[in-house]
């Protein structure tokens, strides 16, 4: 999608991907992720997740990229802190306790601002992406993560002709034909929650699932890369 339609979405409240609660896939399958690493977390298309509040609760430091001022500042309001702001090349730095959130593109960060990342959280970025984008996110973002960094993936699996996203569908075969080999892809879970997403059944969708994926970097790609 571009980048006008998310600003739309947060300008007129259209926020129905904005969930009023944690998400149960993090809360089950974190610690299969980090086991006990603390350290900075990436969440791309943060908006004002509540997802972000759950991490730093757990020790992470949170670095976030978000297209729309409003989401960011609504983020900080609801905390009810004033965070300390400056400019990069990378956009519009909002600063305070364990938080960082960036206003601005998610591929404009480069391997210098992702560096000191030990894991991420990728519940909205990769199912907010049209297949096109979500290629080149997969392919250029995923690979400036640094070689320890570990991620835990929530996607959707639907049918997509029968719904227009986003969020769309992101099959267990395409997270696989993206990131394989130089990805270890582990399916923790897969869920049906159809009956628990009405929207969905309204809009004649007739199967849903989320998937939770456990991925780290093969260590045979990352000695010869060395």
């Amino acid at each position: 999608m571009q980048p006008d339609h998310w600003h739309q979405c947060w300008r007129e409240n259209r926020i129905g991907f904005h969930q009023l609660h944690t998400s149960p896939m993090l809360e089950a399958h974190w610690n299969a992720v980090t086991a006990a690493t603390r350290g900075r977390v990436f969440v791309p298309l943060c908006g004002k997740s509540l997802d972000m509040r759950w991490l730093a609760q757990r020790g992470h430091q949170v670095l976030g990229v978000e297209l729309s001022q409003l989401a960011v500042t609504a983020f900080f309001d609801e905390l009810g802190v004033i965070p300390t702001v400056h400019t990069s090349r990378y956009g519009k730095h909002h600063i305070s306790g364990p938080y960082e959130l960036i206003v601005g593109d998610a591929f404009a960060l480069d391997e210098q601002a992702l560096a000191n990342c030990v894991a991420v959280f990728d519940r909205a970025a990769v199912i907010a992406l049209p297949p096109e984008m979500r290629s080149r996110y997969l392919n250029e973002l995923y690979s400036r993560l640094a070689r320890n960094c570990s991620v835990l993936m929530i996607t959707l699996e639907y049918p997509q002709a029968e719904k227009s996203g986003p969020p769309f569908s992101v099959t267990e075969q395409e997270v696989r034909a993206s990131l394989e080999p130089a990805w270890q892809v582990d399916l923790l879970k897969r869920r049906d929650i159809l009956a628990s997403e009405p929207s969905f059944a309204a809009d004649g969708v007739s199967a849903l699932s989320t998937c939770a994926y456990r991925l780290r970097v093969q260590p045979a790609m990352h000695l010869a890369s060395a």
